[in-house]
């Protein structure tokens, strides 16, 4: 996680100077990308809340997403992943929300994502969504690079 602490120190500024916040919806990433944040010293005065959505049951029951939610939307998406940052944002009435879904291996996922695929989101002012692909089946390697990449899309909307 020590590799992560830069991204989240500079976030937390970010959304200090701003007085803005922030919550979180993850799954593949396993509840790193909320770790990395909290444990910036004043996280309080930004961090509102988030969730570990790995399962059908968590997505309805933590967020409220049903599946008729779902109909259109296959998990481990972009779409999916702004379905995710979405709620995200309204449940917990943050100024942006962070969402990840993917695969981290060692295998794929039963959607026929290979490991290594993972979706973010943020919504918020500004929405963005994107595909990372690290061709790698390490599952602890890419629950790294997962919220690695989580936090580097969040850096990249957020105003300086």
């Amino acid at each position: 996680m020590q590799d992560l602490l830069p991204l989240a120190e500079q976030i937390g500024k970010r959304l200090i100077a701003h007085k803005q916040t922030i919550s979180i919806a993850e799954s593949s990433a396993g509840g790193l990308i909320s770790a990395s944040l909290l444990a910036v010293p004043g996280a309080s005065a930004y961090f509102l809340g988030g969730a570990v959505v790995y399962t059908r049951l968590s997505r309805a029951a933590l967020l409220g997403i049903t599946d008729e939610d779902m109909a259109a939307i296959r998990p481990a998406t972009e779409s999916y992943a702004l379905l995710l940052a979405r709620t995200a944002q309204q449940r917990f009435s943050t100024t942006y929300a962070l969402s990840e879904t993917g695969a981290t291996g060692p295998s794929g996922n039963r959607f026929g994502d290979s490991p290594g695929h993972a979706c973010f989101a943020v919504a918020g002012a500004r929405e963005k969504a994107v595909t990372l692909e690290t061709g790698d089946a390490d599952r602890h390697k890419n629950m790294r690079m997962f919220a690695r990449g989580a936090l580097m899309l969040l850096l990249e909307i957020l105003p300086q």
